[in-house]
């Protein structure tokens, strides 16, 4: 993992904003501090990201890229229209098997798709944005688009702060310390193991998400285009099985739906846990710059054009956290700026490799179920300023 080292500046609620000094080793990324610097940085710091704002926009990489995204529907299209032949015509085959896992990453190519429009990065009008958003992450993934907006529109705001971010909220998995002090009996023997579990687990995790998608239309208070919604999603989760299960019988259907479920759960899963699992957690009533609590609780990815496309751009963590509504496509652009920019002003720069993330992530759960120092990559300066 490479880390480039120099200093967050954190600020509790009322006090200037300091900076520290880390120093950080390539093992664990543990980070010490070393100092402070004048509290009118974070004010420098804020004009500086306003400048580096400019220049992004000056260069033309907030243009929403509707052009850009041809290609991946293209290529989707194509993939959808041959995994369904193969579908019809295999007939009872045990080849059906590898048909479904094929599935299960259409699924979740497309799931990029919904997530990039959801962000308003493909059309130049909300509305656009946010009906191909609906549409394909409804009929298409199986997601609920207001249950996903709701979510993650929270995650972006404040990402990786405990009783904030759903992300880290505790479920069959804990990723806070204090969340795993509290479990009992089986989940707690399951705590302790739970880095060992996590792609195990993920096979689950595409009908959770369906869950949640129906429970969000059912039982959200307030919920925009309820029946479309409704409709979308009952197209995807009843009809495509029925669909499976007419066509290949009611055993070899099964066997399907569930290979075709566990791809798109670990799919899913090792696409987006890489980037804050494992990185600072920021405690509540901590107040974190902008900047630096999105650079700060973010990993990018390495690993060139096929991880740029395996992970549909989410690999440049910190300049999507940073640019939101930044196409994808050209994350990988204002990368070199980003990284520059970043080490002029002493903020910690964290990429590893997708191998690498993973062994990071599976080592940070089992400390934080283990109760072995909890959060291995948290800021000592964070802590300073936890809330009492």
């Amino acid at each position: 993992m490479t880390i480039t080292q120099n200093a967050p500046a954190v600020s509790p609620p009322g006090t200037p904003a300091p900076t520290a000094q880390p120093a950080a080793t390539p093992h664990t990324g543990r980070r010490t501090v070393a100092g402070r610097s004048k509290a009118g940085a974070g004010n420098r710091q804020t004009k500086d990201f306003l400048e580096l704002s400019r220049q992004v926009k000056d260069a033309g990489l907030m243009e929403t890229g509707a052009a850009s995204y041809l290609g991946r529907a293209a290529v989707l299209v194509a993939g959808f229209a041959a995994a369904g032949a193969l579908l019809a015509t295999l007939g009872e085959s045990m080849w059906q098997l590898a048909v479904a896992a094929l599935f299960g990453v259409l699924f979740t190519q497309v799931a990029f798709l919904s997530h990039d429009a959801a962000h308003q990065q493909i059309f130049s009008t909300g509305t656009r944005n946010e009906w191909t958003a609906r549409i394909v992450g409804n009929l298409v993934v199986g997601l609920s688009y207001g249950w996903w907006t709701h979510k993650h529109s929270k995650h972006h705001v404040h990402p990786n702060t405990i009783g904030k971010d759903g992300d880290i909220e505790a479920g069959a998995l804990v990723f806070v310390p204090e969340d795993a002090a509290k479990r009992t009996g089986f989940m707690r023997w399951l705590g302790r193991r739970q880095g060992w579990f996590f792609f195990p687990l993920l096979t689950l995790f595409g009908l959770v998400l369906h869950y949640k998608a129906a429970e969000t239309i059912l039982r959200a208070d307030k919920l925009k285009h309820r029946g479309a919604e409704a409709a979308l999603l009952a197209v995807r989760v009843i009809g495509f099985p029925a669909l499976v299960i007419w066509l290949l019988g009611p055993w070899l259907g099964l066997g399907f739906l569930a290979v075709q479920l566990a791809v798109f759960g670990v799919y899913m899963g090792a696409s987006f846990a890489p980037n804050h699992k494992g990185m600072p957690l920021i405690p509540a009533g901590v107040k974190v710059d902008f900047l630096q609590r999105q650079v700060l609780t973010s990993r990018n990815i390495r690993g060139g054009r096929l991880t740029d496309w395996a992970m549909g751009g989410l690999n440049y963590q910190i300049e999507h956290h940073i640019f939101p509504r930044m196409p994808s496509p050209n994350l990988h652009k204002v990368q070199p700026m980003v990284r520059r920019f970043c080490a002029e002003r002493g903020i910690p720069y964290t990429e590893a490799g997708l191998v690498e993330s993973y062994g990071i992530v599976i080592s940070y759960l089992n400390r934080v179920g283990l109760g072995k120092g909890g959060n291995p990559m948290e800021c000592p300066l964070i802590s300073q300023f936890r809330a009492r």
